[in-house]
């Protein structure tokens, strides 16, 4: 085990006094005073008095604080997901958290209710699919960026070593920061890993998709959009495809998404769709300074970058669109390269073959680009000196299917560069490949929308088939209504619970205030007036006009209350309490 190394087999010991985290590989000792939150390294010389519980786990994610006090988070179940480089890969299944205070008693009940609700908001974060971790080796950075890196950077711990935009619990991780406690942190990213081992043409490689969620201006669908004063973009997402063949020559190829780099918005308020708004009580100067500070600051982490627009041309989305290409051309910056493509109306009636279109326009730029190599022996053959940022309005359904048509393209080269694949075969004549290639894309997508949407991915049908069907369409019309839902009533607590798990949002008390009269009031009505309406249509004594009069008067109460419903949609959404609701 290297000194860097995150130690994997730990016990808790919990005493009255002080929590002892033993690790079973080594002599060192944790100890946390629970009333002072002290934390000490001691060497283990048999000190741990009797315990009251004891308890083993399999990595130290942090602490966080709620109004009870401080929680100790432990990871506590584990999924191999394959190796990288020889070093293993894993995923969160279960994690647990262990109370600093002994008793609850000096909370009133107000607080015990609000803090069973903070308690309840980490462990919804803890339960996103999907959290990956490796004790031994930094997912957070690409193979690109761990090879152009200082040797200095090796003697650091995974946590001091990571990247920071990738970290999830590195609020958690505070208290666990000193380097004295470095074999202990155990950092975590959010997002999708797949690790494969595939044959082609009978020659064994491994191929994987990883995906880093950032947690700058992290959040839902609709209260997290476009851009912050300091450049960071909403669901923005690092993907990387790696490939290794038997000898072990190495390729990587990184894409980015994020929400469109300007301040707008899309305030749920009970539509299927609420307005897209840009923000006009900006300074245009405004708007073109954030797209700047975004532009640079992924210059100088992946050169160059295709600007790939998926946004409708047309309507609310067009006229976001407009406004991202005028500033793009007044900022003339010389790494940026605006391309749209108005993927609905090239696509329209199912033709999805026109995606061919978008990807011959962009293939110069993928050759110029190019895709990092390295050899078995060691040697650099090639690097990526450019990068893909593709969107669309949530960067998710349209996003993904694109960036997997440019993924095909890139493994398909490095596969021939391989000598993997002949020069003259297509890597869409390989069945086996092709059917996991697509689904695993498809996996993809579900699991990167669940994390912002709530729900899978649209549009799937076409990436794991190649073509789009009406059990598709349908499935999409299911997952359509799903976030619609979710959007509208779970978003402000799924908000609430990543502000507080980053440390974006403080513990308040009282968490919610009392719900305004419409709130109780509207839906009751129509609940009754619906209720009365069934009853009046199904229950009738006889069919007269009096039956016909109490039809009408009822299903009047329903529209008009259904009306002023969404008349006033934003007081029966469920916004967030811990940080600014327009934010």
């Amino acid at each position: 085990m290297s000194v860097s190394d995150v130690y994997n087999d730990v016990t808790l010991y919990i005493t009255a006094e002080k929590f002892y985290l033993e690790p079973k590989s080594s002599d060192e000792l944790l100890v946390i005073d629970r009333a002072s939150e002290v934390v000490t390294l001691e060497r283990n010389s048999g000190q741990i008095p009797p315990a009251h519980s004891r308890k083993d786990f399999c990595g130290l994610l942090g602490s966080i604080n709620l109004l009870a006090g401080r929680y100790l988070v432990l990871l506590t179940q584990r999924d191999l997901v394959g190796y990288i480089a020889g070093h293993p890969i894993w995923k969160l299944v279960k994690a647990e958290l262990v109370p600093y205070s002994r008793s609850l008693l000096h909370l009133n009940n107000e607080k015990l209710v609000d803090n069973n609700a903070y308690l309840s908001m980490v462990e919804h974060t803890l339960a996103t699919p999907s959290f990956y971790f490796s004790y031994s080796y930094d997912i957070t950075h690409s193979i690109q960026r761990l090879h152009d890196i200082s040797p200095d950077f090796w003697q650091q711990s995974l946590l001091e070593r990571a990247d920071s935009r990738f970290v999830w619990n590195r609020h958690l991780l505070e208290q666990f920061q000193d380097p004295n406690f470095r074999r202990f942190a155990l950092p975590l990213m959010l997002g999708f890993v797949s690790i494969n081992q595939c044959v082609v043409n009978g020659r064994n490689f491994m191929w994987a998709l990883i995906s880093r969620r950032s947690v700058l201006r992290a959040g839902t669908r609709w209260f997290r959009r476009g851009i912050d004063r300091d450049g960071n973009v909403a669901n923005f997402v690092e993907t990387e495809q790696i490939v290794e063949s038997g000898e072990g020559d190495r390729s990587s190829f990184v894409q980015i998404r994020g929400s469109i780099p300007l301040f707008w918005f899309q305030k749920p308020d009970l539509r299927y769709k609420p307005p897209i708004t840009l923000d006009q009580n900006l300074d245009p100067q405004e708007h073109q300074s954030a797209c700047l500070k975004h532009i640079e600051a992924t210059a100088l982490i992946y050169g160059r970058q295709v600007m790939i627009d998926l946004v409708d041309q047309v309507g609310s989305e067009g006229r976001l669109e407009k406004a991202f290409k005028d500033i793009i051309g007044l900022l003339g910056h010389p790494s940026a390269r605006y391309e749209p493509f108005d993927f609905h109306a090239e696509c329209r009636q199912m033709k999805w073959h026109r995606l061919a279109i978008l990807i011959d326009r962009v293939s110069l730029d993928q050759e110029e680009m190019g895709y990092f190599l390295i050899l078995r022996d060691g040697t650099l053959m090639s690097l990526q000196e450019g990068v893909f940022r593709t969107n669309c309005i949530d960067c998710l359904d349209r996003t993904n299917v694109v960036q997997s048509m440019l993924a095909h393209q890139n493994i398909e080269t490095v596969l021939g560069r391989f000598g993997i694949l002949r020069p003259d075969q297509r890597l869409e004549l390989q069945p086996s490949f092709e059917n996991l290639y697509k689904n695993v894309w498809a996996d993809h997508a579900d699991l990167i929308s669940t994390q912002y949407s709530g729900t899978g991915a649209l549009k799937t049908d076409f990436t794991r088939t190649g073509k789009r069907t009406k059990g598709g369409v349908l499935q999409d019309a299911v997952n359509s209504l799903m976030r619609y839902y979710k959007n509208n009533f779970n978003d402000g607590f799924r908000q609430d619970s990543i502000d507080l798990f980053l440390g974006n949002g403080k513990t308040i008390s009282p968490l919610a205030p009392p719900p305004g009269w419409r709130y109780v009031t509207f839906p009751s009505v129509l609940l009754v007036a619906t209720a009365m309406f069934i009853a009046s249509a199904l229950f009738p004594s006889e069919y007269s006009t009096e039956c016909l009069l109490y039809l009408l008067f009822w299903g009047g109460m329903m529209a008009a209350t259904a009306y002023y419903i969404f008349q006033y949609g934003t007081e029966f959404v469920d916004k967030p309490k811990l940080t600014a609701y327009a934010s």
